[in-house]
């Protein structure tokens, strides 16, 4: 059975930092583009961050680029966002999403909120 296990969320203040975990139980893992999404409350849950398989590159959703950095460790099956310099907009549910071909699963979220 596929898990993704998502952790480090938590409360921090504006201009801090967070890094996000995604523990993936889910054989071949180097081979799926791991993403992380964000859901805040009254809005549709968006991309934040994706590195393809076998971390051959990234892409991130222009409001965080230059302030999270998404890497993966393959041989933990672990995926992570550092996020730093963190503003209120940032405030939501983190998902982690492992995606192949037409086949994807979704983590259970970690809630950031950005608050003084």
């Amino acid at each position: 059975q596929v898990q993704l296990v998502e952790s480090g969320g938590g409360l921090v203040q504006p201009g801090g930092s967070l890094r996000l975990s995604c523990a993936a139980s889910i054989s071949f893992f180097s081979s799926y583009d791991m993403s992380w999404y964000r859901q805040a409350p009254g809005k549709e849950r968006e991309l934040v961050a994706t590195i393809t398989s076998y971390g051959r590159s990234t892409n991130y959703e222009d409001s965080v680029k230059g302030r999270f950095t998404i890497s993966r460790d393959n041989a933990k099956n672990t995926v992570y966002l550092q996020m730093s310099s963190l503003k209120p907009e940032d405030t939501a549910v983190y998902y982690c999403n492992a995606a192949k071909g037409v086949t994807d699963f979704w983590g259970q979220g970690t809630q950031v909120t950005v608050s003084s």
